[in-house]
């Protein structure tokens, strides 16, 4: 009789997307024609989802409260929780200067985007990310207080005044509006904050904190986005350097939290308006064709789940840590 090995487990690892909006990406950048809340949500929405279901994925949307709060968004987001995918909370007014909102802004900031997208999908939100990876004890003091069962905003990331950098560099903000956005994505101080999930110790209990993960060691960025940026020199390389990743998290015990933009499903020929942002002066098909192969590398390494079964295993037994002076 021949014996079988039973097959190797794989480890779980988180998958998210945040649904920044066309509005939001020109707000941040200091486009003009923002206020018309500029779309491209339904299309976003019409290509994830298949591709998803066609890879049997459940993850979690961090939706924008201004797009729940408009009626017409409203089928898309719906189409979002009906197919299984947890949904989060990206702020009302999705600007990366939240850590820079008093108390009680940033209390309204997150009921209303509360309020809005629950009518939207059905589902209240559990889970918290902050536009432009932005937070503050004020919000994480907020989010325990409303009853969240998570945070996912910090992202331990050297690189991220470069990424600052290359985004103003590209824009044509005044003096003021630069101002604002001095901690856009944060700071190099951030590489230092841990890629493991953790709890932040607050004054009347602890909050999980799931971060959006970096390359163990390097801290250097490994979510979609960036990879797709890679891949505009070499996919071989970008998958390679992806592999090394998932391999050295598999190594460590760790499991990772990965990031989808709407911006890994649109091409150059969908929307010319966005030519600024990396990765946009591809074709759509030849983007769609590597995030496929870059999410099925994913998927052969490790069992995809929403941020929420991370944050529910760490509630359990994670680090316990206090803010620190890093918090913007």
């Amino acid at each position: 009789m021949t014996s079988h090995s039973p097959a190797p487990t794989r480890p779980i690892g988180a998958l998210s997307l945040d649904l920044d909006n066309k509005w939001s990406y020109l707000k941040t950048h200091g486009d003009p024609g923002w206020e018309a809340l500029p779309s491209y949500l339904d299309l976003v929405v019409a290509r994830v989802l298949p591709f998803l279901e066609a890879r049997d994925l459940r993850i979690t949307f961090f939706l924008v409260g201004q797009d729940a709060a408009l009626p017409h968004h409203h089928d898309a987001l719906r189409a979002i929780a009906e197919a299984g995918h947890e949904i989060g909370n990206h702020s009302f007014h999705h600007e990366p200067w939240l850590h820079l909102y008093g108390p009680d802004e940033i209390e309204r900031e997150i009921a209303s985007a509360d309020e809005h997208i629950e009518e939207a999908t059905g589902r209240r939100p559990v889970g918290f990310r902050g536009p432009g990876f932005s937070v503050s004890q004020a919000v994480l003091d907020t989010l325990q207080r409303r009853g969240y069962a998570y945070d996912a905003t910090t992202f331990p990331n050297v690189l991220n005044p470069l990424a600052r950098l290359y985004y103003l560099s590209k824009s044509n903000l005044d003096a003021g509006e630069r101002e604002r956005r001095k901690a856009l994505f944060g700071s190099a101080s951030d590489g230092l904050r841990p890629n493991s999930q953790y709890r932040w110790e607050l004054g009347s209990g602890t909050l999980p904190e799931i971060p959006v993960s970096t390359m163990p060691l390097l801290k250097v960025p490994i979510h979609f986005s960036y990879l797709i940026y890679l891949a505009q020199r070499s996919p071989s390389l970008a998958l390679a350097y992806f592999r090394s990743a998932l391999w050295l998290y598999r190594r460590l015990g760790t499991a990772p939290s990965l990031l989808l933009h709407p911006l890994d499903f649109l091409g150059a020929d969908d929307d010319r308006d966005l030519r600024f942002f990396p990765g946009m002066g591809m074709h759509s098909e030849d983007k769609l064709a590597f995030i496929a192969d870059a999410v099925d590398v994913y998927r052969d390494s490790h069992t995809i789940v929403p941020v929420c079964d991370l944050a529910s295993r760490t509630s359990a037994d994670g680090a316990v840590r206090r803010p620190d002076a890093r918090l913007r």
